[in-house]
């Protein structure tokens, strides 16, 4: 049984991802931060006869990155795909962001995302299997916005790491793609979860395309 590991489990783009993979068969690894949330999503996933594990993580701490990985690969095995799906999206006003919160958003949308990578490219049992790492990306990276200034310059870094890393990973056999989601998640019927969900599986499969905007 193939297996996905989603960093940013929750009620929905995550777990929309989760459920698309686990009804073609997928074992699936939910992480994220609030123990309670993950018990609660474990449920509902087995009820639906999706075998689920969970583990917490803040992917901002990269000790937590690399323990939880390892917790989760004795729990499943090496995953076949990587799902990072971590983003901070609330908006900012210009005047109130410093280079702090910079650096904080920074690392939970890119360097957490680059962390994970880098953790499954080192396991050789990944890159044996041929797996697939997917991004949650945005349309900011295409149009970014000063309102929302801090993801709009981090999901074009996390645009720039899954082209970059594409070609260099394919040679390898794995393979690396990005969704670049360009409205309000779960604001209008065509952006709901599930239908945002289906992208990632077309994704999945065309193992030549880099990313698809959506």
């Amino acid at each position: 049984m193939k297996t996905i590991l989603v960093i940013g489990a929750g009620s929905g783009l995550g777990n929309a991802v989760a459920r698309q993979f686990g009804w073609h068969g997928f074992k699936v690894a939910l992480m994220a931060r609030n123990p309670q949330s993950l018990e609660k999503y474990k449920a509902e996933f087995n009820e639906k006869g999706i075998e689920t594990v969970i583990q917490t993580v803040d992917v901002t701490k990269l000790d937590e990155v690399k323990s939880a990985y390892q917790s989760i690969r004795d729990k499943i095995g090496t995953p076949d795909v990587l799902f990072y799906n971590v983003g901070i999206t609330i908006p900012d006003e210009t005047t109130s962001i410093d280079a702090q919160s910079l650096i904080k958003r920074y690392q939970a949308d890119v360097v957490g995302a680059y962390a994970f990578i880098q953790l499954v490219m080192s396991d050789q049992k990944f890159v044996q299997n041929q797996g697939t790492i997917l991004l949650t990306g945005g349309g900011l990276a295409l149009n970014p916005s000063s309102k929302f200034l801090p993801l709009s310059m981090d999901k074009a870094a996390l645009r720039a790491m899954a082209i970059a890393l594409h070609s260099e990973y394919q040679s390898k056999g794995v393979d690396v793609g990005i969704v670049n989601i360009c409205g309000a998640i779960g604001k209008s019927k065509k952006y709901m979860p599930k239908n945002i969900a289906q992208k990632y599986w077309q994704l999945y499969q065309d193992k030549n395309k880099i990313e698809i905007t959506f």
